[in-house]
């Protein structure tokens, strides 16, 4: 899997976008938020991903300036009441132990959280003990991390150890008392 691969399931994360429309208020952009009804100022968002729902399709772009988006080489100008939606950011933490673990541990994970109908945008909560371990030769310990999806919260306990093999053991418990195991051993 390479890094457009991971790319690629990042997009299709549920909730991987804040949602909402556009108006101009006292020549100032205003971004009100679709679930949160929660107003903020557009000019925030400068050179983040950000996309415009036009003619019935979203068009993928970069806010280069308030009320302007640069699509490509063209750029598209807002309008009031305009529907758009801008990339969140995970965790850094979260963002670093997914960029640490090889691909197969990576897509097991990932898929595992969304058949729980968790994103990993969902992460209010990631400690990763494996980036305090980047020197040493042999790396054992466990990453903790919490998701809440709005409807039920997830803890999940990423076991590891890399030294002469690799493994990656995944425990996720909700808070209904299910729990899953999934452990992906490379030799």
């Amino acid at each position: 899997m390479n890094r457009q691969q991971r790319m690629r399931l990042y997009d299709i994360q549920k909730r991987a976008y804040t949602e909402g429309n556009v108006e101009q208020i006292n020549n100032q952009w205003i971004f009100f938020d679709e679930e949160t009804e929660e107003a903020a100022m557009l000019e925030d968002y400068l050179q983040q991903e950000i996309e415009i729902f036009r003619m019935n399709r979203w068009k993928k772009g970069v806010l280069c300036e308030s009320g302007k988006i640069r699509i490509g080489t063209d750029a598209i100008m807002l309008r009031d009441h305009d529907i758009v939606r801008i990339r969140k950011h995970l965790i850094y933490s979260l963002e670093r132990l997914l960029d640490g673990i090889n691909d197969d541990a990576f897509f097991q994970f990932v898929t595992t959280l969304n058949s729980l109908n968790f994103s990993i945008f969902d992460c209010i909560y990631c400690y990763n003990h494996l980036s305090f371990l980047a020197d040493q030769q042999r790396k054992d310990g466990v990453n903790f991390m919490v998701f809440d999806n709005q409807e039920q919260i997830c803890n999940v306990q990423h076991h590891f150890f890399y030294f002469e093999k690799v493994n990656d053991r995944f425990e996720f418990t909700l808070n209904t008392g299910k729990r899953l195991i999934i452990e992906k051993m490379i030799s």
